[in-house]
């Protein structure tokens, strides 16, 4: 399994998430020196994630939950990761 469908499965079963759109954006970061320094295979990944277990939360407690999720992907296959998050409520409306 690929880390972009490996992240999508986790936080589907972690945190219910019922849309995760995933692009992976690490060619664009392969010179930097962190990205160097960064454990092989780990990427650069832009991600939206749709949950409903985001209602009430704020945007930090949202993305703390993402956090948490991948935690241990964090580092190993993940070296960045920019999220979007929204409600169900937010992304229809966006």
């Amino acid at each position: 399994m690929d880390a972009t469908a490996a992240i999508k499965r986790i936080l589907q079963e972690k945190i219910g998430a019922t849309i995760v759109e995933i692009e992976d954006r690490s060619d664009l970061h392969k010179h930097h020196q962190g990205r160097m320094d960064a454990p092989v295979g780990s990427g650069h990944y832009d991600a939206i994630v749709v949950a409903a277990s985001f209602a009430g939360k704020t945007m930090m407690q949202q993305h703390r939950m993402v956090y948490a999720a991948l935690a241990d992907q964090m580092q190993t296959n993940i070296h960045a990761l920019s999220l979007k998050t929204y409600t169900p409520e937010q992304w229809q409306q966006s």
